[in-house]
């Protein structure tokens, strides 16, 4: 008989803790003796069925638990939550308990068949559908409201009673990943699918996407250099190096869509099921039915979700871009007052103060762009979206348009409305850089820093610790839960994006650009995946299949890119004295390059398939297969029923 739900026992011999649930201290016991109740219950109770226990430390005052699963348990969770996985004959077939025997490397005994950061990611995803039932209140705590169909993970973070839940470090793993990935300096490509067995394919996508980029800019970087030394004022020698750079922005990311459905199918997202996907922890509404599912879920009405973004989302970013835009214009009130000092006093200081209106907006501007998402992130979740693609999509479109504005709108005000390249220039060199060397101190060199002092501390601390838990684990969850919070890649690829900007936008007029560009993803790579293994709590896995929206997003950026090089090309004075009889032809003439480049690149989005024949071939053949088994099980079904 198959296995299901209400025959599985929670009890294991051998109890592997994967993710720690730290609680506030002086949480009340009753809270925790029913949290616990709801973790360990059956899920025909409303339960997550998992495994906890708690962590003896030093602090009686401290509440910790380690949360487990049964393999029974986490084999029966991968099919809940759709993992793929490789079949002995070599293809990516969704896993189902019925069929484990047909999958590669499975075996009963066999615990390692699910990776680590796979049965991480399945007890949170139970966890965070635990789901408050006929409870009108947290026990002990009759502020804390519930209703049917809250989270209770939420409810127990949004009252402070619930401090935070991680997964563990896997440290035997990770010295392996280390060594393998930055412990030593090299030339050759990252271990990504170790990367994506440890991390998940979210992570690995970035560090994919991060060391793909970086490749694709050295051709750049290359042509830019002799570019610079040698035709920095000849604006009409740019039209080859703009045209190239324009197809080049086309060609690489049509090709690293190919290289992301080759990736993603080998690891078996690319054919995980997203359009059932469970409403996120952060959504609320009143407990009902979902039509398509008929599982119990919050329903939300989508007009106050509408008049939400529209009446108050909409306009405070809009405000946000004025004060945007209002702060560009008192940089350039700096600006005028270093040129008018300069000209007064032509020194090596006053030659160095005009660089120093730029320095400092760059400053402001990294400011203003993390003071923003936090408003964004609060004003996103507000909105109540049902699902976790839906708020990452508003909130992206939201910070990118604010960063956008916030970043090249002066480029853009020097470049069309001062007409003044060579500040143009300046501009463009000292925010690349600036914010290059910003990022890097506040991504990855403070924050490393902060925690080698945290762990001298510690373990000074743990030397005297006496107890009957083994030391090294209370060691380690105490160094953890004290480690910085990972909040996913948005910031990584918002960093490339605009990175992505200052290179293709102007490219004409600053091809060094992708030289520096170049040399600060190099250090990226180290310093991300330093800050990943050694500073921050390990986070958990998700499943993805690409990168989401900022595929789109640097698809756009490709296309302004392509009209405001024709637009430079057009202002130079070599181009202009072509036309010195009508303007009107020079116009149309740039126009009409203008609209050929974008057609060229069209075609080649057109024609350049998204995934390569093989995956197209498999993918068609996966889904004729299942129309065959659904037609076998329909006529077995007819057969039956005529029978009776």
């Amino acid at each position: 008989m198959a296995e299901s739900w209400p025959f599985l026992d929670t009890f294991e011999p051998n109890f592997r803790p994967l993710v720690v649930i730290e609680l506030a201290k002086g949480t009340k016991e009753e809270t925790i003796e029913w949290f616990t109740k709801r973790i360990v219950d059956k899920k025909a109770n409303g339960g997550a069925q998992l495994l906890i226990k708690p962590l003896v430390t030093e602090n009686r005052d401290e509440h910790i638990y380690l949360v487990g699963a049964s393999h029974l348990r986490l084999l029966l969770g991968a099919e809940a939550v759709g993992l793929v996985k490789e079949c002995s004959d070599n293809s990516m077939r969704t896993f189902t308990y019925s069929s484990r025997k047909t999958f590669k490397d499975f075996a009963d005994d066999n615990h390692n068949f699910l990776t680590m950061a796979e049965c991480q990611y399945i007890i949170k995803h139970e966890l965070e559908n635990l789901r408050a039932k006929d409870e009108k209140m947290i026990p002990g705590y009759p502020q804390a409201k519930l209703y049917p169909g809250k989270s209770i993970v939420r409810r127990l973070l949004t009252s402070g009673i619930l401090v935070q839940i991680f997964p563990l470090h896997d440290r035997e793993e990770l010295k392996k990943l280390r060594h393998s990935w930055y412990g030593r300096v090299k030339v050759g490509y990252q271990p990504l699918d170790e990367i994506r067995c440890y991390f998940g394919e979210t992570i690995a996508l970035y560090f994919g996407f991060l060391e793909y980029f970086t490749f694709a800019l050295i051709p750049m970087a290359v042509i830019g250099i002799p570019y610079y030394v040698f035709a920095w004022e000849d604006y009409d020698k740019y039209v080859v190096f703009a045209t190239f750079n324009l197809l080049w922005s086309t060609v690489i990311l049509e090709v690293w869509k190919r290289i992301c459905a080759i990736m993603t199918y080998r690891w078996g997202t690319l054919l995980m099921k997203r359009q059932f996907e469970e409403p996120r922890p952060g959504f609320h509404g009143v407990l009902g039915i979902n039509p398509v599912t008929g599982r119990e879920e919050p329903v939300y009405s989508s007009i106050k979700r509408q008049i939400r973004i529209y009446l108050v989302s909409l306009p405070f970013v809009c405000l946000c871009l004025y004060f945007s835009l209002y702060v560009m214009m008192i940089y350039f009130d700096l600006e005028q007052w270093a040129l008018d000092y300069h000209e007064v006093n032509e020194s090596n200081f006053s030659s160095l103060m005009l660089f120093v209106p730029s320095i400092i907006y760059a400053i402001v501007i990294e400011i203003m762009n993390r003071i923003y998402r936090y408003a964004a992130e609060f004003l996103t979740s507000w909105e109540n979206h049902r699902l976790e693609s839906s708020y990452q999509n508003h909130l992206i479109l939201k910070v990118l348009v604010f960063n956008f504005l916030n970043c090249f709108a002066s480029l853009f005000y020097i470049a069309f409305v001062l007409f003044d390249m060579k500040l143009l220039r300046q501009s463009l060199a000292t925010l690349l850089i600036t914010s290059q060397i910003l990022n890097q101190f506040a991504e990855s060199l403070l924050p490393y820093w902060l925690q080698k002092r945290h762990k001298k501390r510690m373990k000074k601390r743990m030397c005297s610790l006496k107890t009957d838990t083994d030391l090294s684990l209370v060691e380690q969850v105490n160094l953890e839960k004290e480690m910085g919070t990972y909040f996913g890649t948005f910031d990584d690829y918002l960093e490339l994006f605009l990175q992505f900007g200052y290179v293709s936008l102007f490219s004409c007029v600053y091809p060094l650009a992708a030289v520096f560009a170049v040399l600060n993803n190099i250090t990226e790579i180290y310093s991300d995946a330093l800050k990943m293994c050694r500073v921050y709590k390990r986070p958990f896995a998700e499943p993805t299949a690409n990168i989401g929206v900022w595929q789109l997003a640097f698809e756009t950026m490709s296309v302004i890119s392509v009209v405001t090089n024709c637009i430079l090309i057009g202002m130079s004075p070599q181009v202009n004295a072509l036309f010195t009889d009508s303007k009107t032809d020079l116009i149309l003439t740039v126009a009409l390059v203008e609209h050929l480049l974008l057609a060229i690149k069209f075609i080649m989005a057109f024609v350049i398939p998204d995934k390569p024949r093989d995956i197209q071939i498999k993918l068609a053949k996966l889904e004729f297969e299942s129309l065959e088994a659904l037609k076998q099980q329909v006529r077995a079904t007819d057969m039956y029923n005529s029978e009776k």
